[in-house]
């Protein structure tokens, strides 16, 4: 298949919804220019489809190979991640200090989906490498950060975050590796670290894992976690390449997806390196802090998988398209002279339709998620500041949840669309279901995501920024029957029935949120038991509310000079899809809903039934 990044539609959400050019007007961008960011946009979408969309069919054909605790990586991948590392896209949203380009991370959340609608698998090298960089720059010392981060930041060493043992899945308290202290100041690691992405390898000259263990005299639990730097090399003091440490990769998985990322058990302390029984590491911050320092990572992490999950079903629904443009057969239910492509057969409509719907909901929360990250970052408002710092901690676990559990759906109508030819591995729509299927999983479970969202995002400030995005699209909804009053006779209709379809959308958000406040307290497990259909019902009505601004900004009249660069078909196809998801897609929370109040029965009747115990 041949991959084009959708840059017209990152083009739209960046100017209406996520407000990059008010972005650029801060200080920290203002050498920054739109010119800039479409070039940006440009180069990468040749870039993405040139060099990495080619590799995605070898890197499900011919995985890395691991022989006596190497990996190697296939040639084809050495070449894409050479262009990569050439062209500097490691480095796009890190700071000029460290080599990098200091650029919006709304703009890099484009240049990484479409990185990861290219090739999943490969992806996932630089999405960890950008996970240690932020993690080193918030918590590293600076004899930390001069070492590791400017080689990262360029691409010459990449990384990887080390927090799963075979008897600790989800649960961290039980991570046993132990940091035996050195009279250097130096720490060696002992123990076993499993499904570790990109843990070996021979695409960079070094990898710098950040490892969660434990040192002699820690609490147990979470907060005897600490965090260590343990490179593959050593680094001497001028910045080359020492001695291999002591940490070793003993295999590799065998996956039903990704398996162009090798996922490594990575063995500490079995004297297999070059400096002696011991990984050697060195501490970030202060002892048994590690847990806090690696959700740094981890947060960066958990975005940066929603917006996998947003470029692999960007790549199935292109996929999808185009078979069915192309694919004849059947007369058309209201009679043809012959068979006709399927893509006019209203059920492969139907198909087609959500697929897009519910990948342009989830890009454009993920855009106002990072522009959100942004502005907490550099406005100079402290209030705002905080506010958006807020918006975007409630976004993260919506983001990655949301956009990954939608990936499963449409990369398996993907496959429905193809019919037969869909199981069949050689037309490509299978990959992408079979890729898609660890999204969920990996860097926090939905389950985890939703417990995350009630949590720590809806229940520590009350319920607050809920009910702000709530009056958001209220608003919204209001501002649809005004403009509707001045529209023509068929755009009319729409936007009335996107606007109804939004308020009773909020209805039954603000009806749970309400639920989620006043039962935790006395019934925490029926809260619970619909944490997941919370978190996919906010994610329904945000991507829903902004479909809403996206038509709202189809009829704007006052945007007609920025229209000029986009086509007259674009427009039209956004407000279709807009109607489509506030029609076809937004009821779904009313159920959801439902569900989410019936949340006592559903522990009423596990608790009169055996099959749960």
């Amino acid at each position: 298949m041949a991959y084009r990044a959708p840059v017209d539609d990152f083009k739209f959400v960046f100017h209406y919804l996520a407000d990059m050019p008010g972005l650029l007007r801060l200080s920290a961008f203002a050498g920054v220019e739109c010119d800039l960011v479409d070039a940006v946009l440009e180069e990468n979408a040749t870039f993405t489809a040139e060099a990495i969309a080619p590799t995605n069919r070898i890197s499900d054909q011919y995985p890395p190979i691991c022989q006596a605790g190497h990996v190697r990586m296939p040639d084809p991948i050495h070449l894409a991640f050479k262009r990569f590392v050439d062209g500097g896209w490691q480095g796009l949203r890190h700071p000029e200090q460290w080599g990098g380009q200091g650029l919006p991370k709304l703009l890099a959340t484009a240049t990484t989906e479409n990185l990861y609608a290219a090739n999943v698998a490969f992806s996932l090298c630089p999405m960890l490498t950008d996970g240690v960089i932020e993690a080193l720059l918030l918590t590293g010392s600076d004899t930390q950060k001069k070492t590791y981060v400017e080689p990262l930041v360029s691409g010459k060493w990449t990384g990887t975050m080390n927090l799963t043992e075979p008897q600790s899945g989800s649960d961290l308290s039980l991570v046993s590796t132990k940091a035996v202290t050195q009279t250097d100041g130096t720490y060696r690691l002992f123990g076993q670290k499993i499904y570790i992405t990109f843990g070996e390898h021979d695409l960079a000259e070094n990898i710098v894992h950040l490892v969660l263990a434990r040192t002699a005299d820690a609490p147990p639990g979470v907060k005897g976690l600490s965090l260590f730097i343990v490179p593959k090399f050593l680094v001497n003091a001028d910045g080359s390449l020492g001695a291999r440490n002591d940490v070793w990769c003993a295999s590799i998985e065998h996956k039903l997806g990704i398996h162009g990322s090798p996922t490594a058990v990575l063995l500490y302390g079995d004297d297999k390196g070059e400096v002696g029984q011991g990984a050697i590491g060195t501490l970030v911050g202060e002892e048994n802090r590690g847990l806090e320092y690696m959700f740094i990572m981890m947060n960066a992490a958990r975005f940066a998988v929603g917006v996998q999950g947003i470029g692999v079903s960007e790549a199935a629904t292109q996929q999808a398209l185009t078979y069915a443009r192309d694919r004849v057969q059947s007369r058309a239910i209201e009679g043809s002279a012959g068979p006709v492509a399927i893509i006019q057969h209203p059920d492969v409509q139907r198909m087609l339709m959500t697929m897009r719907a519910l990948t342009e909901g989830a890009r454009a929360i993920a855009c106002v998620a990072a522009a959100a990250d942004d502005l907490s970052l550099e406005h100079p408002d402290v209030e705002v500041r905080r506010e958006q710092h807020a918006l975007y901690d409630y976004l993260v676990p919506v983001v990655k949840g949301f956009s990954t559990e939608c990936s499963l759906e449409v990369s398996s109508l993907g496959v429905q669309v193809h019919g037969g030819m869909g199981f069949i591995e050689q037309t490509g729509a299978a990959q992408f279901y079979r890729d898609a299927r660890i999204l969920t999983i990996y860097e926090g479970t939905t389950a985890i995501q939703a417990n995350d969202l009630i949590g720590r995002k809806t229940l520590r400030d009350g319920g607050a920024t809920a009910q702000r995005l709530s009056q958001s699209m209220k608003q919204t909804a209001a501002a649809l029957r005004d403009r509707a009053a001045r529209a023509d006779v068929s755009e009319c209709a729409g936007l009335h029935l996107i606007a109804d379809h939004l308020l009773r959308a909020v209805t039954h958000y603000d009806a749970v949120v309400c639920y989620v406040l006043e039962q935790t307290k006395e019934n925490i497990r029926a809260v619970y038991a619909g944490s997941v259909p919370y978190l996919m019902l906010t994610g329904y009505v945000l991507s829903g509310w902004l479909m809403a601004r996206a038509a709202l900004a189809c009829m704007d009249a006052e945007t007609e000079a920025f229209k000029a660069g986009l086509s007259p078909d674009f427009m039209k196809n956004k407000f279709a899809t807009a109607v489509f998801y506030a029609g076809v897609i937004l009821p779904r929370t009313q159920a959801l809903a439902d569900a989410i109040h019936q949340g006592v029965v559903l522990t009423q009747a596990v608790e009169h039934s055996t099959l749960m115990h």
